[in-house]
């Protein structure tokens, strides 16, 4: 009996679960599935002057940002870097952090969750945004306590 490969995902440019976070887009293009939940892959879109999320830190999961086009702040404790395209800024459980785009312009990432638990969050997230509402910070919080994360 001949055993049958892995199946390959291929994700196209307008492939992908995409996922609105208020203006910015956030577009799934591995939940886990294809890895065996070892990893979750992202693109985000965040418009202009968008704050981002309260700093935090994750317990159970390292997660990777490489900024593709524009400009994204992130801050880390008390340390601000302003990432341009090409970089790449790697978060490991425990690191205190958060993103914003500070530009006129819009930025684009792609984020790595490994293990892909964080994917969820964002499904999860996004019915916080339905009809046009806004999740306060606490209502963020309670949903990041669902994934091992917390406010930092």
């Amino acid at each position: 009996m001949t055993q049958q490969p892995p199946a390959v995902s291929v994700v196209g440019p307008d492939d992908g679960e995409i996922i609105m976070l208020g203006g910015t887009r956030f577009r799934v293009l591995e939940d886990g599935r294809t890895t065996g939940h070892r990893l979750g892959l992202a693109e985000s879109v965040l418009p202009p002057h968008t704050p981002g999320p309260p700093q935090h830190r994750h317990a159970e999961h390292d997660e990777g940002f490489y900024i593709v086009s524009g400009t994204v702040r992130f801050t880390v404790g008390e340390d601000t870097y302003d990432a341009t395209a090409g970089t790449l800024v790697m978060v490991p459980p425990g690191a205190p952090h958060t993103f914003a785009n500070p530009a006129d312009e819009p930025a684009v990432m792609v984020s790595t969750f490994t293990p892909d638990l964080y994917v969820q969050y964002f499904r999860d997230l996004a019915a916080m945004f339905a009809d046009g509402g806004t999740p306060s910070r606490e209502e963020n919080v309670a949903v990041m306590a669902r994934y091992a994360t917390e406010p930092a």
